[in-house]
Formats: C-alpha cells, sequence, structure tokens
C-alpha cells in the first residue's frame, strides 16, 4: 500500500455519484448505449451465467440490458456500485439486489461469480491491475469478465480545448481530463492480472451538442467531472471558459456548426484460469500455412516480384 498511486480522488467520485443518481436518467444515454453494446458482446458467448456480478452499475444498465437475452443466460444477477445511492437506484429500478462496494476492494470472496460485467466505471480505479486481480479472483474457474471502459481517446476536442484556453488566459494549464487506458496495454493488464485469453478491442461512439456547455452539462450529470487529485481546486474564470468554449467550436464544430464528444470505448475480455481450456500455441509451431487456407500466393519477406 506504501507504494500506491493515487491519480483519482476516490471520495470525491463517490459525491459526484451520490448528486448525480437522482437525475441521472436525464443525461444516461451513452451509459445505456455502452451497456447494449456490452451485452451484445455477452449474447456471442454460448454458455449461460448462473451467478452474475454487475460492477459498477450505476441505476441498472446493465441489468436493462440483460433483459433482452434468451430465458436462463443470465441467473442471479448482484448490481454493486461505488455510490450507495447509485445502488439503491439500481435495486429500485430492476428490483434485482445492489450493494455499495468500491472496485478497488473487492467485498467478494473467491470464486463467487461466472460472470462479472462491467460498464463504464474502471476507467476511475486508482490500481487497475489490482482491480483486475481481484476481479479474476472473484470469478470461478473458467468464469468470463467482460468490460467496457473509456479510452485514451476520450473527451480529446475538450481536452485540447482546455488546454489551449488556459495556457492563453491564464499562462499555464492544469489537468481538466482524465488520463484514460490506451488500448495497447489493456489486454498486457488482463495477462497480468492472470486471465486466460485475454481480449482487448474499441470503437469510437461520436456525439455532436450545438454548445460544448451541454456536454460540460452531460458529464456533470453523469458524475464524471473531473475528479483527479492533481484538479484545479480554485473556480475557473469566466473568460477562460469562454475562450475554452470558442477554441472548441473553432478547432472541431463540423459543417452543421455542432460540437463534436468523442468517446473511445475500450472492451475487455478474460477468462478465469481453467483446465482444459483452449491454449495459444509455440511461435513457430504451426503446421498449416495461412497463404493455404486463404488460398494467396505467400512471398517471403525481403523478397520481391515483379519486374526489377
Amino acid at each position: 500500500m506504501a507504494d500506491r498511486i493515487e491519480v483519482f480522488d476516490r471520495q470525491l467520485l463517490r459525491q459526484r455519484r451520490e448528486r448525480a443518481a437522482a437525475t441521472l436518467d436525464a443525461h444516461d444515454f451513452l451509459f445505456a448505449e455502452v451497456a447494449t453494446r456490452l451485452v451484445d458482446r455477452l449474447s456471442d458467448i454460448r454458455r449461460d451465467f448462473p451467478h452474475a456480478l454487475d460492477l459498477g452499475c450505476h441505476t441498472g444498465f446493465v441489468a436493462q440490458a440483460v433483459k433482452h437475452l434468451p430465458a436462463g443466460k443470465i441467473g442471479a444477477l448482484v448490481q454493486a456500485d461505488l455510490s450507495p445511492r447509485m445502488a439503491a437506484t439500481a435495486r429500485d429500478q430492476t428490483g434485482l439486489p445492489a450493494i455499495a462496494a468500491d472496485e478497488e476492494f473487492l467485498p467478494f470472496g473467491d470464486a463467487s461469480f461466472d460472470l462479472i460485467i462491467s460498464c463504464a466505471s474502471l476507467h476511475h480505479v486508482n490500481d487497475l491491475p489490482g482491480a483486475l486481480v481481484q476481479i479474476q479472483r472473484a470469478l470461478k474457474p473458467d468464469g468470463v469478465f467482460l468490460a467496457a471502459l473509456f479510452g485514451g481517446a476520450t473527451l480529446t476536442e475538450l481536452r485540447q480545448a482546455w488546454l489551449a484556453a488556459e495556457t492563453a488566459q491564464e499562462g499555464g494549464a492544469s489537468p481538466r481530463v482524465a488520463p484514460f487506458a490506451d488500448l495497447r496495454d489493456a489486454a498486457d493488464l488482463l495477462q497480468r492480472a492472470g486471465f486466460a485469453l485475454p481480449v482487448a478491442d474499441s470503437d469510437t461512439i461520436t456525439v455532436t451538442y450545438d454548445n460544448p456547455l451541454k456536454l460540460m452539462a452531460d458529464l456533470r450529470g453523469m458524475g464524471e467531472t473531473n475528479a483527479l487529485i492533481e484538479r484545479r481546486r480554485t473556480p475557473t474564470r469566466r473568460a477562460t471558459l469562454m475562450a475554452a468554449v470558442e477554441h472548441y467550436m473553432a478547432q472541431f464544430a463540423g459543417g452543421d456548426g455542432r460540437a463534436p464528444a468523442t468517446f473511445q470505448i475500450i472492451y475487455l475480455t478474460g477468462w478465469a484460469p481453467a483446465a482444459g481450456q483452449p491454449q495459444a500455441l509455440r511461435p513457430g509451431s504451426a503446421t498449416t500455412r495461412l497463404a493455404d487456407a486463404l488460398d494467396a500466393f505467400e512471398q517471403p519477406a525481403g523478397e520481391k516480384t515483379g519486374p526489377h
């Protein structure tokens, strides 16, 4: 614990989620969309999950999405969120059990679940590798972990607008947008945490606004405003805010005059180790040529074809 790096103020994050819980339904479009895409991926896994955990449930988006899966695909689903009010709202809206739990200190025993799914919550964890280790331990052998979290390209327009505005207005910049995960490192994190068959991929959701101020209002309503420990602690100057809006529109507005906001969604899939799982072959041990499978011509590296 002495070496633990604190990037996010988890207490502040909990407080913001507590405030956001009451009105999240007015700002929940992104969470609902990501939950739908995440559960679509779950439908491709040909097995049932008697005991499942929705980790970072917000107000129950995953529970709503799994209603569209075939009967019996998900058995008992437990919801958990850092915010007690979020968890209570999820319980009331879905009729399923929900508890307050911190992703950094999971209160579940080893081998408790067949499935752990997390929708747009793990990007605010200080020790993501440590959280993944706890998640892997909470899965039964051959259990599945499926998650979606914001990636490094998320809110790139807002990040650049604030940087330009603060530099111009105040002679320096403070951290405004969180340092989200990088896709290149995501699968490696799963492997380090002990998951078998780790896979990471991403897609992009672009939302447009008629004004960047409405984007900022949505982020506030989602409980997703700046929770960095190194955040600026003094109120933002109005001139700086207006400069950020002006830069945002000047640099990023489309031909329709609307401001785009990029959300990169990284998807993680991993399996708890179990006997009998498929294993990756040793490099160079393949017995079938890819060119034969594709009915294609194989050109050795470094060789040229055609006229010289």
